[in-house]
């Protein structure tokens, strides 16, 4: 009985999305903002992680949001909603680093709540949160991308990959070589996040 209400609590939320997409697709502002409102929070923080600045996460989010408006009516599946967005705001953020590109020598000031969680029983203290949200930002670009998508975004290696236009043995190459610079980082601290990755990044 709980399993079949589970279903229905889901089907009816899916529901609710393709109707309000399908809406948004017919030219309803007020679908479109509900639609958005529901994705934002995630969004700022996919892109705060990415770009390590506030401003431009902000900036890069509006830009997507934008984009989506314009170009909604192209979206085939409603279903879609979700990762599609996730596209057009990596794509964003990607933009905005190559507008800034420069040596970043500012120092990365992750709220706690943004760093990705890897296995539900992983607790960190809010100190080594705060670590390892400066050393996710000082990764490279495209390593620090698929470690947000894949474990911020709860992306699948082979979406982020789609997302990214890259393969998908590109994807995970570049998550294997963030999760080992992570490690290599906070050995001093003793800080393993994580060490049961392997099984899902396999």
């Amino acid at each position: 009985m709980c399993e079949r209400g589970q279903m229905r609590r889901a089907g009816t939320g899916a529901d609710m999305q393709r109707e309000l997409v399908s809406r948004a697709q017919a030219g309803d502002h007020d679908a479109f903002a509900i639609l958005v409102r529901a994705s934002l929070p995630r969004l700022l923080g996919a892109a705060s992680l990415i770009l390590r600045d506030q401003d431009r996460a902000q900036d890069a989010v509006q830009e997507a949001l934008v984009l989506a408006w314009k170009h909604v009516r192209a979206l085939r599946d409603p279903e879609a909603w979700d990762p599609w967005l996730h596209r057009l705001t990596v794509r964003a953020c990607y933009r905005s680093a190559k507008r800034h590109k420069r040596v970043d020598m500012v120092e990365l000031h992750v709220m706690p709540e943004l760093v990705p969680t890897v296995t539900s029983d992983f607790a960190l203290t809010i100190a080594e949160r705060d670590r390892l949200g400066r050393e996710i930002g000082r990764l490279s670009l495209d390593q620090r991308t698929v470690m947000v998508m894949h474990f911020y975004l709860d992306l699948p290696l082979t979406e982020a990959a789609e997302i990214l236009g890259i393969p998908a043995g590109t994807a995970k190459s570049r998550l294997h070589r963030g999760l080992e610079a992570l490690r290599v980082a906070l050995a001093a601290e003793q800080i393993d996040p994580f060490s049961v990755v392997e099984d899902r990044s396999a």
